[in-house]
Parts: C-alpha cells; sequence; structure tokens
C-alpha cells in the first residue's frame, strides 16, 4: 500500500538527510571539545553561549511532536490555532518564573541537576524518589516522541523496512525506533551535554527552514498564493461569534461546565493550568535545566530560559503549515495509498504532504528537519537520565566505595574522572535500549490519545506534578525533611493515573499499588527512629489512608460522565484535559508530602540548604 509513497522519495533526498546528518555529527564531536570530567560530560565546563542553550531548549522543546503533530491539529475538522494560547500566555509566564525564582535557588552552588538541590533541601531520598521520577516521565514523554517520528520513517522507508522485516524479524515500526535509536546514541556518547546542544541548535535552525518550505510549497501549488490559504482558513468559520477566526481562532473563551475542565486549549488552561502546569517541565524537569546549568552564570541562564520564549514563533510558523495543509487538499483530495494512509493514521497528514507534494532535495531537507527534532528530543533524554542517576545513585555510591582514597580533596584523579566518563556513556547506552523498547509500546496508549500531540503532552503530566511540589517542598521555609515526599510522589502519580484511566483493570492496578503504599508506611513506622513529624504519626496514617481512599474514588467517579462505547463495548468517560495533571498532581505531592514528613531542627535546615552538591569531589 505503502509503496507508491515511498518510492518518491529518491536518491537525491537521501543524499540531502544523509548529508544533514554526517555534517551535524561532525559539527557536534568539533564542538564538544575534550571530555575529561563529567563535569565537561554533563555540564559543558560550564562556559556554553546563552544563545546556545536557548536554541538547545526550544529544539527540546519542539520536537518532532510539534513538528508533526500541530499541522494536525490545525487540518483537523474543527481545527484551529487555540493550542498557542498555551504557548503565548502560560509556558511565557511560567519562564519568567523559573528564571527569576528558580534559577538563582540552582545557581547558589554548582549542581548537576534540580534532584541535587532536592537533596540537600529534603535529604537524599528525596533525591532518589525525585531522579526516579524524572526517569519515569521521560519514558513517558520522549518516548510518544519517538514513536511518532517513527511512524514517518515507516512511510520513508516503506519498502527498506518492509525487506528488515522480511529478512531478520521486527515489524518496520520497531526497525524505524532503532535507526533513530542509534544515531540518538551516538551524537550524545560523542561529546556529553556539549554536542546535544550544539546539534539542537542546528536542529533548531532546520525547524524553520523545513517550515518555511512546507509553506512555501503550499503557495506555489494554489493559484492564490498565500492569499489563498488565508481565505480558506478564514472560510473555515462556523459561527458568526467575533471570536471565531475559522482556522485562525486563537482563544477559546469557553466557560461551561465540564468543557472549561475536559477541553484542552481554552483560556483558562493557558491562563491557569499551563502557567501553573509549565513551572514544571521548565524549572524542575532536567531535560530542560540541564541546559540551564550549562551557562557561565545566573544571569545567562536566566536569558537563555526567558529568550527561549522564541519557540512561538516556529509553534506558530508550523500551526500555518496546518492551515496551508487544510487549504491544499481542500483543492487537492487525497487519493489511493496516500487516502489510505491517512486514514489508518490521520496524524500523518503532513508527511504524506512532503512525500507526495514537495520537490526533490528540498523534501529530503523536510524529511531531515523531522528526523532531526526526534534524534534531539532522544539525546536530550539519554544526557539527562544518564546523569541524573549518575548523581543520585552511582556517584554516592563510588563515594563510599572510595571513602580514604578521596582524601576529601576536591581534585579527582584523571583517572577517576575518565573513569566517570566511561561510566556515563555506558548509561546512555543502557538508557538507549531502554528507551527504544518503551517508544514501541507507546502504539498501545495512542488508542486513548487521537491527536499524538495531546498524547506526548499528557505523559510528562503524570511525573510533572510531583517534581514540582518536590522543589517547593525544599524552597519554601517549612523546615521539614523528605520521608514525606517519598510516599506522597507515587500517591500525586497514581491520581493522575486514576484521572486517566477508568476500567476494571485500572482500578485493581490502583488498589494494589495504594496497598503497597500502605504496606510500605508500615514497615517504614515499625523500623523508624524516634523524630518530630508534622501531625502525630497516628494523624499521618490516617493522612495517607484518605488520601489512598480518595485515590481510588478518583479512579470510578473522577470523569465527567460517559460520552459512548469503544470498540469493544465498554464505556468511554468525558475526562479531565492534560493540562490539568500536574496541577493536580502537584497539589497532592505537596499537601501529603507536607503532612507526612518529620520537622529538622534549624541546625540541620540550613546547612542542607545552602551547601550545595559535594558530589563533584570523589575518586
Amino acid at each position: 500500500m505503502l509503496a507508491a509513497i515511498s518510492a518518491q522519495f529518491g536518491i537525491g533526498d537521501w543524499l540531502v538527510v544523509v548529508g544533514y546528518l554526517v555534517f551535524t555529527t561532525w559539527l557536534g564531536a568539533r564542538m564538544a571539545g575534550k571530555q575529561s570530567s563529567i563535569r565537561d560530560f554533563f555540564l559543558g565546563g560550564r562556559k556554553l553561549p546563552w544563545y546556545a542553550v536557548s536554541g538547545s531548549i526550544i529544539a527540546t522543546e519542539i520536537s518532532a511532536v510539534t513538528f508533526v503533530g500541530v499541522p494536525y491539529v490545525v487540518f483537523k475538522l474543527g481545527g484551529n490555532f487555540t493550542y498557542l494560547q498555551l504557548g503565548l500566555i502560560g509556558t511565557f509566564l511560567a519562564r519568567i518564573f523559573v528564571g527569576y525564582v528558580l534559577v538563582p535557588a540552582y545557581y547558589q552552588r554548582e549542581i548537576y541537576s534540580p534532584y541535587d538541590y532536592m537533596g540537600n533541601t529534603l535529604g537524599g531520598n528525596a533525591r532518589g524518589v525525585a531522579t526516579a521520577l524524572f526517569a519515569l516521565g521521560g519514558m513517558l514523554a520522549q518516548s510518544a516522541r519517538v514513536y511518532l517520528t517513527a511512524l514517518v520513517l515507516t512511510v520513508v522507508l516503506h519498502d527498506q523496512l518492509g525487506w528488515l522485516t522480511e529478512a531478520l524479524g521486527l515489524d518496520p515500526l520497531m526497525w524505524a525506533i532503532i535507526f533513530i535509536t542509534i544515531i540518538a546514541v551516538i551524537w550524545t556518547l560523542i561529546g556529553g551535554i556539549t554536542t546535544v546542544v550544539w546539534t539542537d541548535v542546528m536542529l533548531f535552525l532546520m525547524f524553520v527552514l523545513g517550515a518555511f518550505i512546507a509553506l512555501g510549497t503550499v503557495a506555489y501549488e494554489l493559484e492564490g498564493g498565500l492569499a489563498e490559504v488565508f481565505r480558506k482558513g478564514w472560510e473555515a468559520r462556523t459561527s458568526q461569534s467575533w471570536s471565531d477566526w475559522g482556522k485562525f481562532t486563537l482563544f477559546d473563551f469557553e466557560t461551561g461546565v465540564p468543557e472549561v475542565f475536559t477541553k484542552p486549549y481554552t483560556i483558562w488552561a493557558a491562563i491557569i493550568a499551563a502557567t501553573w502546569g509549565s513551572v514544571g517541565p521548565y524549572g524542575t524537569d532536567q531535560l530542560i535545566v540541564q541546559r540551564m546549568f550549562c551557562c557561565r552564570g545566573e544571569r545567562q541562564a536566566r536569558w537563555a530560559m526567558i529568550s527561549s520564549t522564541a519557540s512561538q514563533v516556529v509553534t506558530f510558523t508550523v500551526m500555518l503549515v496546518g492551515v496551508g495543509l487544510y487549504a491544499y487538499y481542500q483543492e487537492h483530495q487525497l487519493t489511493g495509498d496516500a487516502l489510505a494512509l491517512f486514514e489508518k493514521e490521520p496524524n500523518r497528514i503532513f508527511p504524506i504532504f512532503i512525500v507526495d507534494v514537495i520537490p526533490p532535495l528540498l523534501k529530503g531537507l523536510l524529511i531531515a528537519a523531522i528526523f532531526a527534532a526526534a534524534i534531539s528530543s532522544l539525546t536530550s533524554i539519554l544526557a539527562a537520565l544518564s546523569q541524573t542517576v549518575m548523581s543520585a545513585f552511582y556517584i554516592p555510591w563510588r563515594q563510599r566505595q572510595c571513602g580514604a582514597a578521596a582524601g576529601g580533596t576536591d581534585d579527582p584523579s584523571d583517572a577517576e574522572d575518565r573513569h566517570s566518563v566511561f561510566v556515563g556513556r555506558m548509561l546512555i547506552l543502557g538508557w538507549g535500549v531502554v528507551l527504544a523498547a518503551a517508544a514501541y509500546l507507546v502504539q498501545e496508549m495512542s488508542e486513548k490519545f487521537p491527536e499524538l500531540l495531546n498524547l506526548a503532552l499528557a505523559m510528562a503530566g503524570f511525573t510533572g506534578g510531583a517534581l514540582l511540589a518536590g522543589f517547593f517542598l525544599g524552597f519554601l521555609p517549612l523546615r521539614i525533611n523528605g520521608r514525606g515526599f517519598a510516599y506522597a510522589a507515587p500517591l500525586s502519580v497514581l491520581y493522575v493515573f486514576a484521572v486517566v484511566f477508568h476500567a476494571p483493570w485500572s482500578l485493581f492496578v490502583c488498589c494494589v499499588a495504594g496497598g503497597a503504599l500502605l504496606v510500605a508506611w508500615a514497615i517504614h513506622l515499625a523500623r523508624a527512629t524516634a523524630q518530630s513529624p508534622v501531625i502525630p504519626v497516628a494523624a499521618q496514617t490516617l493522612v495517607l489512608l484518605i488520601g489512598v481512599t480518595g485515590m481510588l474514588w478518583v479512579n470510578v467517579y473522577g470523569h465527567f460522565g460517559q460520552n459512548g462505547v469503544d470498540d469493544d463495548g465498554n464505556p468511554t468517560y468525558l475526562l479531565l484535559a492534560w493540562p490539568w495533571y500536574v496541577p493536580v498532581g502537584s497539589l497532592v505531592a505537596f499537601v501529603w508530602g507536607y503532612l507526612l514528613a518529620e520537622r529538622r531542627p534549624e541546625a540541620e535546615v540550613e546547612p542542607q540548604r545552602h551547601r550545595g552538591t559535594e558530589e563533584k569531589s570523589y575518586g
């Protein structure tokens, strides 16, 4: 079925794709320099310029999900620009908050991740829990991005992937994921975060170029050019309301219930949920924060974060591409293999247009941009996962092993530095395998989210609220330790899970997980030494029991009514929209994290709060 489409991607296009990948690899290796210590490998020696870091943040934020998924969000029946309001309002305000509140806290001392900060303020257990949450959220979100790009690759490489499937087994999707993963691992291994940042800058430029190529092609193919694109976009109006601008409708002032909570792109979601929720990914997610740590100082880190708002220009341009696709296919109906492919997976409309309509060589640039977007997401998460695991688990273990050999020196030996970099690279390889497997499993989740853009964004919301709460439990002068957070964080994830899934199997999962949480609490109390809890231990036990009971109630009743049945006859429900996941999760994690905590004397709190990590001095 796809052979006719994939055959349109010729040798010239492949030369463009391969040439781009080779050049970017060469640039990353050249800019990386010598990686002689983990400070160089994971922080870029803290000498990267703000504009490179800003470009890297944008490339990480955009990803293939935006580049491929957003055009479909606008192209589809009833689609418009309302997704953009989340960025123009919510993420912009969140970036300012992160730049002026979180960045100064992080730059008090040299640390490698936000979870080092949480460990310093709440204790080592909090750092371990936060690292585990980040690993889970990172795998969920980034595997969805890789999955989307692999779908594109199955279109372009249909014949080649089919041959591999016949010769070696595995289905075409798995082969596509493997190819993307191999390139991402190679880029990350070359030079750590420095290579990742500079290759991300190249990817950012490719996003912009690719979007303009697509727009230019649409304008060339339509008789009226760009004017016809705007005309057809305006004619998509469904009412005479002043706020209905057809495809260009930007704000949704929905006030009805439950629509205000079940629609993801409303003005209220932008002002409240997106602002609140975006503080998490920009301020407590190592995927983004690791880049800020590479800047030369607090001021440059703040400017890199705030200036990355330029990502909305890219998003706007890609949304215009969606209007262009709508206008083009109003005059040129999908037929044959292209129609069959679209009916099977509507999110592929932009890749179909690229392969079917974009001129040779230029289509190679577009596909290179999509591949680059996925590789950017994967290199970013590989570097972040490897670094956080080293900081939270490997380095403390290595310090204990080295013991007296370290001698308290701040200058670890060259041999120890080389060993650390080697371990970091091995972790990158290991995480590459794990993420490839996770990306393949995402196809099971895709049935829950017809729009893959919402799928990728929702995945990060499962753990984002708990990480945000963890930061503020340590940042605010609460004088508590991380015991409460260790139980509140998984409870928070379970609450979001209970909001999303409503079926007998999900209730079983919630019961088992909630029971395990209560058993773990009981074991902890049996072994705990005398401490000063925030509230009496008996009350804390009741608080946790209430939290688990509430989570089970949410799984059964936490929806806005039934709205149909699925193919198997099971009921489907109106659910809370994904922008609200982080606010819900952060409220649960913060409240229970505080109530289940123990108080710490002032003498213990302050040294923890200000000392920063000492884990770079081992060996």
